[in-house]
């Protein structure tokens, strides 16, 4: 449902304004001040602002002004009204953002148009940004034959309607294989939107892919679109489906059948079109055996099965997606010309990469960031874990590879290193839980990360 704010000072009007546009199917609030406004619009997402030039606090440009440099992707369109219109206030409305100019008296007819019209703009405005977003992403790097395999599988069934379901290790580029898929379908000019279902909680999940309405969710916007509905016509990518609940997993199952379902607090049902693409790292068979995943919704996600492999089964695409990371980052740190020497490549070969390609990704900016006047990664820079590998022993079965350090101390601060990263990484950032694991006093920690350059961003 389309969310409109009516911002006006004289109660006639608004109340004139709400009951025409709820009548309409519009969800509408309204505000006598330009301050009330702009606090409403902070806390909740609008489509399109009828908004009056003549406010008690502020000139509604004025106001019109904060609404269009607002840091959201939500910004709505505006529509400026007035009774003392002027060709000189409806140029400057213009020049400031604002979609239309209408004057008071409102024409009803043309001010449902004018409504409409606004509200298709937003939309477009909307898709265009999700697109956007979406231009450098899609792309499944590799030379590899189960890579190789992989993109022609999505070829042939990405322009087809048909449910896809991917299977693959965390990390192993199930989402990216998903953005291909419809990259390459019929749907490309639609939206992309993903939603990792083990990431949000079970009281929340259901609003997050359906919405609500009317204020259902205390303390949250007063109504809210769902991925669903916001998928309407592209494409929906549920990440680790197999972590809904069977409660969850019931309301997707009716809302795949009849493409429609019911958001928080709503009357009226809404229909949509939407592919959905699921993506798991369990065994669902096995899931299903235990009583934790729906047979019903499995045969109706399993259409098209898809497996990404993880990366130790493709080692001969580390090269490609190192450089690929090397490039991105680069760019991103000011460093376009760095490179990764094949001694260092051979080291990332060895290592059995648990993480898969997102902890090779994780390391290639780590490495970057960490020696920010090196232009050719070496061995010697990777960290320690991945440096070391299998690599040579002694007679005793030792790993030799310390002759690379120069000293005793680089070899200690390198192990420090990559030890107080992991804690970091454990702890999910954490300074004081990592400082805990490790058995040192916070501050020392920081003191300790301070010297051997280690940040908490990293």
């Amino acid at each position: 449902m389309n969310h409109v704010l009516i911002v006006d000072d004289e109660a006639e009007i608004r109340e004139s304004l709400e009951s025409i546009l709820r009548e309409e199917d519009y969800l509408v609030t309204t505000a006598a001040t330009a301050t009330e406004a702009l606090e409403l619009l902070r806390d909740a997402a609008y489509d399109v602002v009828l908004l009056d030039i003549w406010l008690p606090d502020r000139d509604g440009l004025d106001a019109l002004t904060e609404i269009r440099q607002m840091e959201s992707a939500n910004v709505p369109e505006v529509i400026i009204i007035s009774g003392h219109g002027t060709i000189e206030a409806a140029v400057r409305a213009t020049k400031l953002g604002a979609y239309d100019f209408l004057e008071k008296p409102l024409s009803l007819d043309r001010t449902l148009i004018v409504l409409k019209n606004a509200m298709k703009a937003r939309q477009m405005r909307e898709d265009n940004q999700e697109f956007s977003r979406q231009l450098t992403k899609g792309t499944v790097t590799g030379q590899s034959v189960p890579m190789k395999a992989l993109r022609q599988q999505i070829k042939l069934m990405a322009p087809t309607n048909g449910r896809v379901l991917i299977y693959g290790e965390s990390g192993a580029g199930k989402e990216l294989v998903g953005r291909a898929m419809h990259a390459e379908s019929l749907r490309k000019d639609r939206p992309f939107v993903e939603l990792n279902c083990a990431a949000i909680p079970e009281d929340y999940i259901e609003s997050e892919l359906f919405g609500y309405r009317h204020g259902a969710v205390p303390g949250g916007p007063t109504e809210k679109r769902g991925t669903f509905e916001r998928a309407d016509g592209g494409t929906l990518f549920l990440d680790e489906v197999g972590d809904m609940s069977l409660k969850t997993q019931a309301k997707v199952l009716r809302a795949l059948d009849e493409q429609r379902f019911l958001p928080v607090g709503a009357s009226h049902p809404v229909h949509v079109d939407v592919r959905v693409i699921a993506a798991t790292n369990k065994d669902l068979e096995e899931e299903i055996a235990r009583g934790n995943f729906r047979e019903d919704l499995f045969y109706r996600l399993n259409v098209i099965p898809f497996f990404v492999p993880p990366l130790r089964d493709r080692k001969e695409d580390i090269p490609l997606l190192v450089k690929e990371f090397l490039q991105q980052f680069g760019a991103e740190y000011g460093r376009p010309h760095v490179e990764m020497t094949e001694d260092a490549l051979a080291a990332l070969k060895q290592y059995h990469w648990p993480g898969n390609v997102r902890e090779l990704r994780n390391l290639v900016e780590r490495v970057l960031i960490l020696n920010p006047k090196t232009q050719r990664i070496e061995r010697k820079h990777l960290p320690m874990l991945v440096y070391r590998g299998p690599g040579k022993t002694t007679d005793s079965g030792r790993n030799a590879r310390g002759e690379e350090f120069s000293s005793l101390l680089q070899a200690r601060e390198a192990y420090e290193r990559d030890y107080i990263l992991k804690k970091l990484d454990e702890f999910h950032g954490n300074v004081s839980r990592a400082a805990e694991g490790l058995g040192l006093e916070r501050s020392h920690l920081y003191r300790k990360m301070k010297a051997l350059g280690v940040s908490v961003k990293e």
